[in-house]
């Protein structure tokens, strides 16, 4: 029986497609599996740099979105203090502290305040042991406390790599400071803080410093 040319080339033509089938399967199975493990990778990465709190840690303290409900002064019951230390811009402290809850006074703004020449005045007292206090700016109540658990050169040089004053978890007073489930850092009575941005060394709690500049609360 005579097979038609036609016929000889398809024969040809299925016998290729056979022969390189199944390399071909095997190539687009690798390039599957190269994709997920990228994809997997990427997640991975997402969840370092996006999670709010570090694995294995009691840190941070949750609370729920009511606190952040609304009150006779925005998120609180009143506004900021009317002298705020280090030279803190009122108006910006009261619109961060008390009107927001995604925004931030701009990059660097605390070093454009008298807070380095506070540091600098009190450079002996600190690094003896005597870590600077930082208050609520409405309420008054002690917020964080720094440096803790390193120089004051470190907690400065993070400060300032990162744009605003950055506290650890040792550095916080968990008896009136909250987190949100979605990273935003409050205290207690409703005042907008920061946002809690976890690095290689864990929680680091990014902190506007017109809501952390009031004085002590009277007794």
């Amino acid at each position: 029986m005579k097979i038609s040319s036609t016929a000889t080339v398809a024969m040809a033509m299925a016998s290729t497609v056979s022969a390189f089938a199944p390399a071909f399967v095997s190539q687009q199975l690798s390039r599957t599996a190269s994709h997920a493990a990228l994809s997997s990778q990427r997640l991975f990465l997402f969840d370092k740099l996006f999670s709010t709190s570090t694995k294995d840690s009691q840190y941070p303290v949750y609370a729920d979105e009511s606190v952040m409900a609304p009150k006779a002064h925005g998120t609180s019951e009143k506004p900021v203090q009317s002298n705020l230390r280090w030279n803190c811009d009122v108006a910006t402290a009261d619109r961060i502290s008390n009107f927001n809850r995604h925004y931030a006074e701009f990059a660097g703004y605390w070093t454009s305040t008298d807070f380095l020449t506070y540091v600098k005045e009190h450079e002996d007292e600190i690094k003896a042991g005597n870590p600077i206090n930082f208050y609520d700016s409405v309420t008054g109540k002690l917020l964080f406390r720094a440096p803790v658990g390193r120089s004051l050169e470190d907690f400065i040089a993070e400060s300032k790599s990162h744009g605003w004053p950055s506290f650890r978890d040792e550095e916080t007073n968990w008896e009136h400071v909250r987190c949100l489930k979605n990273g935003e850092c409050i205290s207690e009575t409703g005042t907008h803080l920061g946002h809690n941005l976890p690095d290689g060394k864990g929680n680091r709690y990014c902190i506007n410093l017109v809501s952390v500049a009031g004085h002590p609360e009277e007794k």
